[in-house]
């Protein structure tokens, strides 16, 4: 028994409309995944320019949690970086890595055409939440 001419087309429209959505969604939800770090001591208002949070297992973890939502697509699982972006792995530890990854956290990187490379988490994320994805970086640094 033969499909008929439309049937065989719509079996094709249906195939190709299956394998083109898998792969458009292949990356997954590319919006901002909320970081609820509610367990973690308030900072305030005021950014600080040091983490608060380095070496506490609970900002560690959560982190962890959302890099792997949000970063780990770009800066690699577990912070093993493909070559998309940066290997965190070998950011600068204390103060100076701090400076540096709130103020590229916060205000995000374009390029030199002006196209943006990294969005903006500002008003995205909490403070403690990016002083926490910060505490996880640390717990993953190497030289």
């Amino acid at each position: 028994m033969s499909l008929s001419r439309a049937a065989k087309a719509v079996a094709v429209a249906l195939a190709v409309t299956i394998h083109v959505g898998n792969n458009a969604f292949a990356h997954g939800d590319v919006t901002p995944q909320p970081i609820d770090a509610s367990e973690l001591k308030q900072l305030g208002q005021d950014w600080l320019s040091e983490n608060p949070y380095r070496g506490d297992p609970k900002a560690i973890a959560i982190g962890a949690s959302g890099y792997n939502q949000n970063c780990a697509r770009c800066h690699g699982l577990e912070v093993i970086s493909g070559g998309m972006a940066p290997d965190l792995r070998y950011l600068e530890m204390g103060k100076v890595g701090d400076e540096w990854f709130i103020e590229r956290i916060r205000h995000g990187k374009k390029n030199s055409e002006g196209t943006t490379i990294m969005p903006a988490f500002e008003s995205t994320f909490s403070q403690e939440a990016m002083w926490a994805i910060r505490a996880f970086l640390e717990s993953k640094h190497e030289e």
